[in-house]
């Protein structure tokens, strides 16, 4: 029972009651022309004194408004109107006014079936009220100054006026219902005739992936970026402490190191953040390279304390540009890895051999700490670079040591 009383009186069928309405609204005018058609053809100056001329006149005014609705704000117009009073879901309507053929065919018959249900129900909302309340107090006037006039004789019999009261308060709920049925089937074709194509479909997933592959970006920029910053800052810091009062020349460094570390990597986090800003470019600061920054990568490592012996068989500035910056970032995931778990010397060997880029970071496995939770993104990080540069990828503990392998092709890189 309560179901029943929430669908024909509840909030949202009330909402699509409104939404009907305005459909009826939208359909007076196209009436209106239609009349005028009716009306000399038929030879009667009131149409709207008869109820099948003004059926007529509706009826002839819905296919004068399907040609009216090819107009290109009408599906936007009528997609906000069913997203907020029908109560469909956004990701089933489109966006933006109909383009193709098909699509405006589509609008065309939404509207139609809008002006057509809400003409209908319009004018049940305007005629049954009054009537089905002159229905419910026949008997009261008949008991007190007997049977109006103008009544029909049938309704002169008691039992006529009690059923008449019946059937009056039966109008008002069958009037809800009528209304509700509309609606409902409304809001049940508004994905059908207003939703997207399957071409807009495709390209809305498009875009979302396209989302996601920069958002994924990001994210590994920021992951390798500021975690190596903070490995190497927290390293270099705490190296400073130690000989603060023996080796003043080596906090000095490391102080350096460490406003160095800091200031570059302010800069590639405002290029980052740049990015998500929006209007905003891509960013002040380029994205470093093997090329650009990788003898300061080793410096600011070495400024911590770490010894890192480096062997580059290759030119870094004859390197592809993206193969480049990808590598920087391993070689930077590398070298954080290799602070975090404590195992020096560190080995950093960058070659080139059969087409393609080869970096291998190695050290000992030392006395690796307890793993972080939720850690783990700097080997999945460098993993999905490999993967869309078409390389490969191999890190794991062999003889106590630990060893990243990774091979780049140089050439048809994703």
């Amino acid at each position: 029972m309560t179901e029943a009383l929430r669908f024909l009186f509840g909030g949202r069928a009330r909402r699509r009651w409104i939404h009907l309405i305005l459909g009826g609204a939208l359909a007076v005018p196209y009436t209106l022309v239609g009349s005028v058609i009716v009306g000399p053809f038929t030879g009667v100056d009131n149409v709207f004194g008869s109820l099948p001329l003004q059926l007529g006149s509706f009826a002839l005014g819905l296919p004068i408004a399907a040609v009216t609705s090819l107009f290109p704000l009408t599906r936007p117009l009528e997609v906000g109107a069913a997203r907020a009073l029908c109560g469909v879901e956004a990701d089933l309507l489109a966006h933006g006014p109909a383009r193709t053929r098909a699509e405006r065919g589509r609008t065309a018959a939404w509207f139609t079936l809008h002006l057509g249900l809400g003409g209908i129900v319009s004018g049940m909302s305007l005629a049954l009220p009054p009537f089905a309340g002159a229905l419910i107090v026949l008997p009261l006037l008949s008991w007190l100054r007997g049977t109006p006039p103008g009544v029909p004789e049938f309704l002169d019999h008691p039992w006529a006026q009690a059923l008449s009261a019946v059937a009056g308060l039966a109008m008002l709920p069958a009037l809800a219902a009528c209304a509700a049925g509309c609606g409902t089937l409304l809001a049940r074709w508004a994905p059908a005739l207003l939703g997207p194509t399957p071409e807009d479909r495709l390209a809305a997933a498009e875009t979302r992936a396209a989302d996601l592959a920069v958002r994924n970006r990001l994210a590994r920029e920021l992951h390798d970026s500021v975690g190596h910053a903070l490995s190497a800052v927290t390293l270099q810091a705490s190296a400073a402490r130690r000989v603060l009062d023996t080796d003043p020349e080596f906090v000095r460094e490391a102080l350096a190191a460490i406003e160095d570390t800091t200031r570059r990597t302010v800069g590639e986090l405002d290029a980052v953040l740049g990015v998500l800003r929006d209007g905003d470019g891509p960013g002040t600061a380029p994205a470093p390279t093997l090329a650009a920054d990788l003898d300061g990568l080793l410096h600011r490592t070495r400024a911590g304390g770490q010894r890192v012996t480096a062997s580059v068989g290759t030119d870094p500035a004859a390197l592809p540009p993206l193969v480049s910056r990808e590598a920087y970032r391993i070689v930077q995931e590398g070298l954080s890895n290799a602070l975090k778990h404590s195992g020096e010397p560190v080995g950093l060997r960058i070659a080139t051999a059969d087409g393609h880029l080869e970096i291998t970071v190695e050290n000992p496995l030392g006395a690796r700490p307890a793993p972080r939770p939720g850690g783990g993104h700097g080997l999945r990080g460098i993993a999905d670079r490999v993967r869309l540069l078409g390389g490969t990828s191999h890190a794991g503990a062999s003889d106590g040591t630990w060893c990243l392998r990774v091979r780049l092709p140089l050439k048809g890189s994703a």
